[in-house]
């Protein structure tokens, strides 16, 4: 098992990407004032098993209702053009209910926000191009900077402005139009060669 620190850190900026915990930290602010607390370590950890076992249970799954995984990665391009599109256009596209204050860290602070299908789609979209041990590598590093935004979001949101996290979420929005593109391009040749 031999670790690809260029998969590992690619793989980590597209799932970072993908999740925007920065980009979400006025949600979490919201969520906070209606609930009063978040529990930070267990969203985090939810989140990190969700998205780990999806990596490991997703292809099966797709190969139970016949579906292989260049064909769950294109579809994956498309959601992740759209998540794209959101980020960089200021535009909602799909709004998930947050009413539930009794399961704030779970839902829908872990799920669908955090492992939404966003980035599962994603983690089967990186399976098809990198190997698994670095994937894994990358969704806990995920993880852990997921716990660091949560536990610091008040302070992050103070110093970073409203501005800042518009800025940030329309950069990673533009890095994640340009994966989404390669990812189609990859898997829509697999598809027809």
């Amino acid at each position: 098992m031999e670790l690809n620190f260029k998969e590992i850190f690619t793989a980590f900026m597209i799932l970072f990407a993908v999740i925007d915990i920065v980009g979400n930290i006025p949600i979490i602010i919201d969520l906070r004032k209606k609930v009063g607390h978040i529990q930070s370590e267990k969203a985090s950890i939810i989140a990190g098993i969700i998205l780990i076992s999806f990596l490991f249970l997703g292809k099966s799954i797709l190969n139970l209702i016949g579906i292989d995984v260049s064909s769950f990665a294109v579809a994956g391009a498309f959601i992740l053009f759209f998540i794209a599109l959101e980020m960089i256009l200021g535009i909602t596209l799909y709004k998930e209910d947050d009413s539930s204050p009794m399961t704030a860290s779970v839902f829908p602070l872990a799920f669908p926000l955090i492992a939404g299908p966003g980035s599962l789609t994603t983690l089967l979209s990186l399976r098809a191009e990198f190997s698994i041990q670095n994937i894994i590598v990358a969704v806990i590093l995920n993880v852990i900077v997921i716990y660091i935004v949560l536990k610091t979001s008040k302070r992050i949101e103070r110093i970073i402005g409203p501005n800042g996290i518009s800025i940030i979420r329309k950069v990673f929005g533009v890095i994640l139009l340009a994966i989404a593109v390669k990812l189609f391009a990859h898997n829509i040749k697999v598809l027809f060669a």
